[in-house]
């Protein structure tokens, strides 16, 4: 394909956004999704690695799991497992790059903290959450922690941490708007008509922080809410009492504190930001479509994980394997090469998926081995006949240590958790997972077959957690179930 013919890509990329809230039936409103929608191809079944920003989004950039990429957690802390995607692991946007791509990054990174944008082909317009931080730093923090007095009552929308400090889930900004993402959209504004000008084919990456956790919105956009109208998620009153001991350990001593109303009031300010992108994402869409390329580009709103926001009692992510830390927005618009649109597609998408994507939209083979497959053939309208039928997860934890794995097809979802009880879920009649019959007699065989799916992957993504030293070789069947 000539430079000439070849798409432009616009990708907006959210940090911590659920994945239903950008779908038809979610009271969310957002306007310019809502309208995105209909002209492109909504992947409602959107899934990342894992629940967290550095893994989740080197997965995006490479198409690759944790288990090749190497990044488990946060790279920019002394708790990182590495520093981040190895310097000879490619990245799609040097595929971009040789194909003479102009590349352009707006906002956060969280790839790696011995790399940058630049070393991976792309002009740097503004760069976020890069930055190594020693331990030093966290002293420093406790430090002021110790200065303050103890608080003796807890606020609204405060949870009280001894030794920690009080961290408050959701408060109101007033007039001001997220100073980091009202950022990166301006630098992105103001480098549309050039790359536009430019006469080669571009791609432009927008990376916001919002909805993360703390939720502090505009007022604004919290006035596009009634609290009488935030009713409390459908799994909130979860017992945990047939779950992983630190799932409940989390809920009651951190979350637990909470008021129904605090949780009502912590998902209305989530909402609220999720409206507050929806006006972001409006502002660079207007502005390309002043560039006259619209047609031809490819525009991507996606996020890099979740967020439980208030599921069985929770908040942010972590390492319980719920749904809503996993489950991430993904609408592709593309005027000149998505056929039909206002199509939904329901298939298993991951987000290892865009990265071959984006080379083979760029004209170029993605390579062999990847975790990856093109959504090409889906934009086309066609879904491939040998198209997964179950998604997977990988987590080693966050700053604290685990060893967790999943498998879920489309009725059943096992979790491997090598730390405590394991789980399995009937999601046709348990779909908010509050039932755990990973103890049943009578769903052996599915746990069973689960399991061998979950060792197969792991298998053929080179994934370590297949040790058979005795204290660690705790799960029902283990990796020899992938060769049967």
């Amino acid at each position: 394909m000539s430079q000439s013919k070849l798409p432009n890509v616009l990708i907006f990329m959210t940090d911590h956004q659920r994945g239903d809230t950008v779908l038809a039936d979610h009271p969310c409103k957002t306007p310019n999704l809502d309208r995105f929608r209909s002209q492109g191809v909504t992947f409602r079944n959107t899934f990342c690695p894992s629940p967290h920003c550095c893994p989740s989004r080197a997965t995006f950039m490479t198409g690759h799991y944790p288990s090749r990429h190497g990044v488990w957690n946060n790279v920019c802390n002394p708790t990182a497992l590495t520093r981040g995607v190895p310097a000879d692991m490619r990245q799609w946007s040097q595929d971009l790059s040789e194909a003479g791509y102009d590349l352009a990054y707006s906002g956060k990174w969280h790839v790696s903290s011995d790399q940058s944008p630049a070393d991976r082909a792309w002009r740097e317009l503004f760069v976020s959450a890069q930055e190594y931080n020693p331990v030093g730093n966290n002293w420093k923090h406790y430090e002021n922690v110790v200065k303050e007095p103890p608080a003796q009552r807890r606020g609204e929308g405060e949870i009280l941490r001894p030794g920690y400090g009080t961290y408050t889930v959701y408060r109101s900004s007033g007039d001001a708007r997220p100073r980091h993402d009202e950022t990166a959209v301006q630098a992105a504004l103001e480098e549309l008509p050039r790359l536009a000008e430019g006469g080669r084919p571009w791609a432009l990456f927008v990376g916001a922080t919002c909805p993360h956790d703390p939720y502090v919105a505009p007022q604004k956009y919290l006035d596009m809410y009634r609290l009488e109208d935030i009713p409390l998620p459908a799994a909130y009153r979860d017992n945990f009492q047939d779950k992983p001991r630190v799932y409940k350990r989390m809920r009651d001593l951190r979350w637990g504190q909470l008021t129904e109303t605090e949780v009502r009031q912590a998902v209305r300010h989530f909402w609220a930001l999720c409206s507050y992108l929806d006006d972001l994402f409006g502002r660079l869409l207007n502005a390309l479509d002043a560039t006259g390329q619209a047609d031809n580009t490819l525009v991507l709103y996606c996020a890099d994980h979740g967020d439980y926001c208030g599921e069985h009692g929770l908040f942010a992510k972590g390492i319980p394997c719920f749904r809503g830390a996993y489950h991430v927005p993904a609408v592709i618009r593309w005027p000149a090469g998505v056929a039909q649109p206002g199509r939904k597609v329901d298939q298993f998408v991951s987000l290892a998926d865009f990265a071959p994507t984006m080379t083979e939209l760029g004209g170029r083979t993605p390579a062999s081995g990847l975790a990856g497959r093109s959504l090409l053939p889906f934009l086309r309208g066609r879904i491939p006949d040998d198209w997964r039928d179950e998604i997977h997860t990988q987590c080693n934890g966050v700053e604290l240590l685990y060893t967790q794995r999943s498998v879920t097809t489309a009725r059943w979802k096992y979790v491997y958790n090598g730390f405590d009880e394991d789980e399995l879920y009937d999601l046709a009649a348990d779909p908010h997972e509050m039932r755990n019959l990973a103890s049943s007699e009578a769903h052996r065989d599915v746990k069973r077959d689960l399991c061998r799916r979950m060792w197969r992957f792991a298998r053929q993504h080179g994934d370590a957690a297949v040790q058979q030293y005795i204290t660690v070789s705790l799960a029902p069947w283990g990796p020899a179930e992938a060769l049967r």
